[in-house]
């Protein structure tokens, strides 16, 4: 089959690879029917997640069974379904508390250290060897270990483009939102107009803000937000944030702030220095701003990805304000069944953040005009079939 393979920082290839096999009984060999690229891949790609040995990316893709494990119960050759971008087991202490990023089974590199290299979480389709090591689903064809667990059926009133995103940037914008814990009438500002900060937005208003706010310096992506989230925008680059935003909120800040950012926000020269010396993968920009724009008692919601520990951490400032700090992966199995009733409800539409709609042989390209905001770029989905 074809598929997407990482060999190392910026070189990805679409080659011809062994097709994927039935391992265990409890898998299903997939036909990837859409996927798409995260802004998750471009950390691999840039190299601030570290892969040696050449993989198969992509954790946002879904498609139709093409093989059934003797043990799976729920699912047969022909359905269709979507697939939740941690891989987890549904049987361990976490996966029963809904908490399937920590899944203790999935992953030979767990542990509850949580460490920079050693003891992470659950494993992910197509993020490194520290993940689990899984082939990804930027391919044709995909494994998926535990599918009595994660996969969920989509019946034919929904197209690909309308569910997609329930594998990952939905999910995770509103995980993002629902850890606010908003009780209506509050004001959110989400740092990243890029697709998890529109998500956020969209849940926000779901939730029940009463104002949302986007922040980012690039045009595009402020226009969609706008366009697809019904979003107040703030160009960085033009005005301060924080000020703006206690402008709008009578001198206190939003009641919640959401990093969609992460370690690749936006940077000068002296900070990839400073970074470079502290052997630091990204930086904390996003964060700092965040914990600036925040009323006091409010709280900082972090869904974008951070993949080291960084020097010059705000916790005096974290401290001194009362926040609630709270973040990591999205727990998709937690809340994909309700998601998924939004959008057959019609009460969210996920579809509209697409950009770019590509063949799988486009792939390397899609690669280079994401990562590098060309074209106006702000969603690339890829049919392998079709």
């Amino acid at each position: 089959m074809k598929a997407l393979v990482f060999h190392r920082p910026k070189k990805v290839t679409l080659d011809n690879v062994p097709d994927p096999v039935i391992e265990r009984n409890n898998d299903i060999i997939l036909k990837v029917t859409s996927t798409a690229i995260c802004g998750s891949d471009l950390h691999i790609y840039n190299g601030l997640i570290p892969q040696v040995r050449p993989m198969i990316m992509g954790h946002e893709f879904m498609g139709v069974v093409e093989e059934v494990g003797k043990d799976i119960k729920h699912l047969k050759r022909g359905d269709r379904v979507v697939v939740p971008f941690p891989i987890a087991c549904g049987q361990c202490y976490f996966c029963e508390h809904q908490l399937s990023p920590h899944c203790e089974n999935s992953n030979s590199n767990y542990g509850p250290e949580g460490g920079l290299l050693r003891e992470k979480g659950a494993a992910l389709f197509g993020y490194t060897d520290l993940y689990g090591g899984y082939s990804g689903g930027q391919a044709e064809y995909v494994r998926v270990p535990y599918a009595n667990f994660g996969p969920r059926k989509i019946d034919n009133s929904l197209s690909d483009d309308q569910v997609l995103f329930l594998t990952d940037i939905f999910p995770t914008g509103w995980s993002a939102i629902d850890w606010a814990d908003l009780k209506g009438g509050e004001t959110v500002a989400v740092f990243g107009c890029g697709p998890v900060g529109v998500m956020a937005m969209k849940a926000a208003w779901i939730k029940g803000a009463k104002r949302v706010i986007g922040i980012d310096h690039l045009n595009y992506r402020m226009e969609v937000a706008q366009k697809s989230a019904k979003a107040e925008v703030i160009n960085f680059k033009e005005h301060d944030p924080t000020e703006i935003i206690r402008e709008m909120t009578g001198g206190r800040g939003a009641d919640v702030v959401v990093d969609a950012v992460g370690m690749e926000a936006d940077r000068t020269l002296f900070d990839k220095a400073a970074q470079f010396v502290h052997l630091e993968a990204g930086t904390l920009n996003a964060l700092k701003m965040a914990v600036r724009a925040v009323r006091r008692g409010g709280v900082v919601s972090v869904v974008g990805v951070y993949g080291t520990t960084y020097d010059n951490f705000p916790w005096g400032q974290i401290f001194d304000k009362g926040l609630r700090l709270v973040g990591g992966q999205a727990p998709v199995h937690k809340y994909i069944d309700e998601l998924l009733g939004l959008v057959r409800d019609k009460k969210v539409f996920l579809d509209d953040i697409i950009s770019h709609r590509l063949p799988l042989d486009k792939i390397s390209e899609a690669y280079h005009i994401f990562n590098n905001k060309e074209d106006n770029c702000m969603k690339v989905v890829l049919k392998p079939h079709g």
